[in-house]
């Protein structure tokens, strides 16, 4: 008895430790470049769409049970012809592309309404296009985009009422505007059938505090009232979530007093996220609420290289008096803590932790998987599944990664600071300069690529760096090339570790960098991927991979 009795002692606790450990998940709960959440409710089942901008297939759709566990079943945007329009991804800018999608379900339909910005090289002028698809099912395929005439501005909303009747909700530069930056929200019926504007324009809110960047307007209703919730403050330090109510779906709308109901500007640039803001509600079916909002995780230098991810706070609902509207329903959010907490307890009853987020692809299937990304629409002939089995091959193409082109990369998102990213490539070029590997992408004149590049005296393992020209960190010779090598990239304690093995070899370090390298602002998040370029010459080399491994390694 005296032996086993430590033994059931040991056992009990690792059982207590391993529930309380299953009882919490961590934010984000959806890592890498996903902004701008916007979620709905089916049944017992809730969908997400977030930002893509300049990336192909645009849109992305999660769908989740929990809250917490998101898987992506498809995009909006997955057809080249829903790209080259007025809603271009074919030589769209950095940072521009797709804005802030609200998705919404309604009568058996998901909608998709949301904002396509392009910059005209030739004229210097910003162009923006509103456009609303739907899809009976929210994997897709999705319809093509009805651009919403005469609506200037970003981020839009929509919103069914209870008659049926269809809303606009968007963001435009008010006629007298007080002070530069300053926005206003407005609204607008659309027809149901043509998605168009008619009837009245009712202007309804200029913002709560400062009204800089009045933007992502939200309408729900509850309690009898309608409620506009709105981003504002830009999208950095300053971002915030304010609200507005209102007896009539046109306004006039009274501000909370209490704004902002949500923000990090009071927290040190030293916490662990900031710039929290641009949020979406959703109520569960025991009437409790919560919010999803964007966040920039302060791992270096109080920036990320995921950019802005989705995370997901507590809201309740309490009354205030106003002096003239009597007492109100307002939302009050993370009302425990007024922040966005790293460790939370799960959102239902025998809920898990997120999954595991490695991600790992060995190119058996006909089709590409859904995590893939592209700079743009790809060019034709980009990659094939067909050629060689079980492989993906890259072919060279004489475009490398810069301005405005579409280059032969494809990634997937970065969803952590830390990570190991491994890769196993066949390379034969014919042609020199032809070159194949790997890279991590932030945008177009911010990147790294650790590859192999073929010269006239054999070939040649090198780490680019490019911030505006490209600079060689290291580069070697190699003496023993047979055709094959493995890439290891490591981010840990804030550097970058590039180490490649030829055929046969050992795992060699080529060279170590810092992991700033490629920091950017945190708008958008950096892609990991496959890269293959002839530098400017026109030939038919191609890489084929075997397999790809992602292995991230959360921060405590």
């Amino acid at each position: 008895m005296s032996r086993t009795f430590p033994f059931f002692i040991k056992l009990a606790l690792l059982l207590h430790i391993g529930t309380l450990y299953a009882q919490t998940f961590t934010n984000p709960v959806l890592p890498g470049g996903y902004p701008d959440p916007s979620i709905c409710k089916v049944g017992d089942d809730f969908y997400m769409a977030n930002s893509s901008f300049e990336y192909f297939p645009g849109i992305p759709i999660h769908k989740s049970k929990d809250l917490v566990n998101w898987t992506l079943i498809g995009h909006g945007l997955q057809r080249e012809a829903q790209c080259t329009g007025a809603v271009n991804l074919v030589d769209v800018q950095s940072n521009g592309g797709i804005y802030a999608p609200t998705l919404r379900y309604h009568d058996g339909t998901f909608y998709v309404i949301t904002t396509a910005i392009y910059f005209d090289a030739k004229t210097k002028k910003h162009s923006g296009n509103n456009f609303i698809i739907t899809a009976t099912n929210p994997a897709g395929p999705w319809s093509d985009p009805v651009v919403v005439q005469g609506a200037p501005g970003i981020d839009p909303d929509l919103f069914f009422d209870e008659d049926g009747r269809l809303w606009y909700t968007g963001q435009q530069k008010p006629k007298d505007p007080e002070f530069i930056d300053q926005k206003e929200i407005w609204m607008q019926e659309l027809n149901r059938e043509t998605f168009q504007l008619m009837g009245a324009r009712y202007h309804l809110w200029r913002g709560a505090c400062d009204g800089v960047w009045t933007e992502g307007p939200h309408i729900y209703k509850n309690d009898g009232r309608y409620y506009l919730m709105i981003a504002e403050g830009g999208t950095s330090f300053n971002h915030a979530v304010m609200v507005a109510a209102s007896d009539k779906l046109t306004g006039p709308y009274v501000s909370n007093a209490r704004n902002p109901i949500f923000t990090s500007r009071q927290l040190s640039y030293e916490n662990w996220v900031h710039s929290t803001g641009h949020g979406d509600l959703v109520k569960l079916d025991d009437g409790r609420w919560y919010m999803f909002l964007l966040g920039v995780r302060g791992d270096l230098k109080r920036k990320s290289n995921m950019g802005r991810e989705t995370f997901v706070v507590p809201v309740s609902w309490e009354r205030d008096m106003h002096p003239r509207k009597g007492k109100i329903l307002w939302p009050v959010v993370a009302p425990k803590t007024g922040r966005v907490e790293r460790v939370n307890p799960v959102i239902f009853d025998g809920g898990t932790p997120a999954k595991n987020r490695a991600f790992r692809d060995d190119f058996k299937h006909s089709t590409l998987n859904l995590a893939w990304n592209f700079v743009r629409v790809p060019l034709p002939n980009t990659y094939g599944l067909d050629e060689n089995p079980g492989h993906l091959r890259l072919f060279t193409h004489k475009n490398t990664i810069s301005r405005r082109k579409r280059a032969h990369f494809m990634g997937i998102k970065q969803t952590e600071s830390d990570f190991v990213f491994t890769t196993k490539m066949r390379f034969n070029p014919s042609h020199d300069e032809s070159t194949a590997g790997i890279a991590i992408v932030q945008k177009d004149e911010n990147y790294v690529s650790f590859s192999v590049r073929k010269e006239a005296d054999g070939m040649l393992v090198e780490v680019l760096h490019n911030k505006k020209k490209v600079q060689t960190i290291k580069a070697h010779k190699l003496n023993s090339y047979k055709g094959e090598i493995r890439f290891k990239l490591v981010s840990a304690n804030d550097t970058y570790t590039f180490s490649y093995a030829t055929k046969g070899k050992r795992y060699k370090v080529l060279t170590t960098t810092p992991a700033d390298l490629v920091l950017f602002s945190g708008f958008t998040g950096a892609h990991i991927g496959l890269y293959a370029t002839s530098n400017g010459q026109d030939n038919n080399d191609f890489s084929d991979y075997d397999w790809i491994n992602y292995i991230p390694k959360p921060r405590k």
